[in-house]
């Protein structure tokens, strides 16, 4: 498949569903071949037939991103299968909502885990592969919640903030090697996990109400700035972060 992308090929961690799947669906229509990381084997199944009935070309990879020995294998893998990688989207991610003080450390250690070290160690494995081509792209799903925060988000913002630290130095890191380092912030999508609150009819309604453009982003849109923020078109834009949330963080 011939497109903005072609010849390159990108890691996408949580692809099996949500703005992971949606990211994936829009890199391969632009013709880059996809490397799809989650734990769920059958979602992942699903999401590599969807691009190769489109005309695309992925694979799955299941794996556990917080496990520095299932990262690196992995990594074997998808360089075995594709050779040298040329985007990396770190989008894997949990929220845990309750009070600071009402954290078990475990807890609090799992979402770090998952929203700021499994991101660490992808980097650490896979920015080896993405040197000395002139061209890479790191994304890195951030949130409104790493510029702003609720109540009860005190571990997701507090790993979101983090994760816009990586990214700000990746930035500077990788420069000299021609690859980006953004952030997309990401606010009110509707995605599986807020479907609850979407079919809700007055909570939904209390809850648009603070959105300016009063509607749920769709994860096409996210997935639309991801492509572009891999095209070469994209080149100049490195260390920031962009908001994509209606509005939101603009009040």
């Amino acid at each position: 498949m011939n497109g903005k992308l072609s010849g390159r090929t990108a890691v996408i961690t949580g692809a099996s569903k949500g703005i992971g799947k949606a990211i994936a669906l829009a890199l391969a229509a632009e013709g880059a071949r996809i490397a799809l990381v989650s734990r769920d084997r059958p979602l992942l199944n699903g999401v590599v037939a969807e691009i190769a009935a489109a005309g695309g070309q992925a694979y799955a990879f299941p794996a556990d991103v917080t496990s520095e020995t299932e990262v690196r294998a992995v990594e074997r893998g998808i360089v075995a299968e594709f050779g040298k990688v040329s985007i990396l989207v770190n989008n894997a991610g949990i929220n845990i909502r309750k009070a600071i003080t009402e954290f078990t450390l475990e807890e609090w250690r799992l979402v770090m885990d998952t929203n700021v070290n499994a991101a660490f160690l992808m980097c650490r494995s896979f920015v080896p592969h993405m040197t000395g081509q002139g061209y890479g792209r790191i994304l890195n799903m951030t949130s409104t919640m790493s510029w702003v925060s609720l109540p009860g988000r005190g571990a997701y913002s507090t790993s979101k903030a983090a994760l816009l630290g990586i990214t700000r130095t990746l930035a500077l890191e990788l420069a000299g090697e021609r690859i980006t380092a953004n952030g997309i912030s990401a606010g009110p999508i509707g995605t599986e996990m807020n479907r609850p609150l979407m079919e809700d009819a007055e909570r939904n309604a209390q809850f648009l109400a603070n959105v300016p453009l009063a509607r749920w982003g769709k994860v096409e849109e996210v997935g639309q700035l991801a492509l572009y923020l891999c095209s070469e078109d994209a080149g100049f834009i490195t260390g920031t972060d962009i908001l994509i949330d209606g509005g939101w963080c603009a009040r």
